[in-house]
């Protein structure tokens, strides 16, 4: 009975790391196909069969792309927008998650439901009338109007986000920050809001991939260069006639770099965010 039931256990694992495997080389095949096209020379990228690995290796895209393209500016443009919305995002979900997890008021949970039904509207039905205020308001074409909307998209999704993480902080600290003294305020600032750092991270992060992915809002609201993101840099180097792949390879891989170093720094929390609803108590 037991070498059945060891058997059944060796092929269970064989194949949860078989649909790993394979999940992850799925995942992974394009990232290694744009880094090889970066490294390719222009006359290699297009070959038949095609080249696996670069041979010969050159970094001419790379020089390319930092030298002789807007793409520095569109790599500086992405990290000021995605830095702008995370703190703005930040500022307004916590205040409103901690808010929702603490107090208990009439409406409260359609209220909740409304917010998280917002992010379920494909952002192209908006884009018209977003476009048209930003034209009247003046803000066409500016980093604020950009930061403005892409928090509006965010900030249901980090609310909910917070406000499960601080419902698993005890309330009594709350109260006992209250006894010593501490306001309401007080009391989220300096005994809260510390020890909901992971939960922090975890927005944080979830703000920070979505901004930098970002291409309809960004393509519609911007006009120049000295606004644009790098995703709309990107979609520049598709020409009437032709597309250098070389270059948009290069500044698609260093676009990862960023994310992958965000994530790698904040793993930890990250992962202790978003399971901070799993358990109670």
């Amino acid at each position: 009975m037991e070498q059945p039931r060891g058997r059944w256990r060796a092929l269970h694992a064989i194949g949860r790391y078989a649909a790993l495997g394979s999940a992850s080389l799925f995942a992974l095949a394009p990232i290694y196909w744009a880094v090889a096209t970066s490294l390719k020379p222009e006359s290699k990228i297009l070959t038949y069969p095609p080249q696996w690995w670069p041979d010969p290796f050159t970094l001419e895209h790379y020089l390319n792309v930092l030298m002789q393209s807007p793409l520095p500016r569109n790599y500086l443009n992405s990290i000021l927008l995605a830095l702008g919305t995370i703190l703005l995002v930040l500022c307004l979900g916590a205040h409103a998650g901690y808010a929702a997890a603490r107090y208990n008021f009439r409406g409260k949970n359609p209220l909740l439901f409304l917010l998280l039904a917002t992010v379920m509207i494909p952002g192209i039905v908006t884009l018209i009338p977003v476009y048209l205020m930003a034209v009247q308001l003046g803000l066409h074409d500016t980093h604020l109007v950009l930061i403005l909307v892409f928090s509006a998209w965010q900030v249901p999704t980090v609310v909910w986000l917070l406000r499960a993480f601080f419902e698993n902080i005890p309330r009594e600290l709350d109260e006992a920050a209250l006894i010593d003294g501490c306001s309401r305020l007080g009391a989220f600032y300096r005994v809260v809001l510390p020890l909901a750092q992971p939960g922090l991270a975890a927005a944080a992060i979830l703000v920070f991939v979505w901004v930098w992915n970002e291409f309809i809002i960004a393509l519609n609201l911007t006009a120049s260069n000295k606004t644009r993101p790098l995703t709309v840099g990107l979609f520049f180097f598709v020409g009437e006639s032709s597309i250098e792949w070389g270059k948009m390879a290069a500044a698609a891989a260093a676009a990862l770099i960023p994310v992958i170093l965000a994530f790698a720094l904040l793993q930890r929390r990250f992962i202790q965010g978003l399971t901070a609803g799993a358990t109670k108590g």
